[in-house]
């Protein structure tokens, strides 16, 4: 819920009748200021809109400045939710045009299970790398638990992959809840376990 609060601030302090202008401040990120003065009165010039922004959508150009995997093995295409310091969504539009798929397999192209999980891992990346405690290090595996295949990944879908936090230990070990789904379909979920890498 958005609580947008309005205040109320003398521009002039004199004994005189004190003119008041309106200023909003948003309780929460990511919202647009909809509040409409309430004078016909023109703003004062250094009026300011109290709010902080976070950002939770990132493109492939901005995945590729928070993470050091390149073509062919960048396995995430966009991030549609994020979370700071919590969680992220990210996508993978699986194509036939992956050089996997020329060998696995040539009649019945299937996704292969290791890089699912290393997409799963990739969309992990992007909470730990931006995280201010640990700065400047690569995340690489530390560990692989409870993963568990359910369906099968095909070109010509989506994958759909939210990777949670569970916990950060030392400030170089990461521990996070992911699944990877398609149209809805859980195909895959587990635990990965980060290390930081200086």
């Amino acid at each position: 819920m958005i609580k947008a609060f309005d205040i109320r601030l003398p521009t002039q302090l004199s004994d005189e009748k004190s003119t008041i202008r309106p200023m909003s401040i948003l309780t929460e990120v990511n919202t647009i200021d909809t509040t409409t003065p309430t004078s016909t009165e023109p703003q004062a010039i250094n009026e300011t809109t109290i709010s902080s922004e976070i950002k939770t959508t990132f493109t492939s150009e901005e995945i590729q400045k928070l993470l050091p995997h390149r073509y062919p093995f960048l396995l995430v295409d966009k991030i549609i939710d994020y979370v700071p310091g919590k969680k992220a969504v990210g996508v993978k539009n699986v194509t036939i045009n992956e050089p996997h798929f020329q060998g696995h397999f040539p009649e019945r192209p299937l996704m292969p299970g290791v890089l699912i999980v290393e997409a799963m891992a990739q969309v992990g990346g992007i909470v730990l790398t931006q995280m201010s405690s640990v700065e400047g290090g690569l995340f690489v595996f530390a560990g692989i638990d409870k993963v568990r295949f359910r369906r099968q990944v095909v070109p010509g879908d989506q994958l759909v992959m939210t990777v949670e936090l569970l916990w950060v230990k030392q400030r170089r070990f990461g521990k996070m809840q992911s699944r990877a789904e398609v149209d809805g379909q859980l195909a895959c979920e587990g635990e990965l376990m980060f290390s930081l890498v200086n």
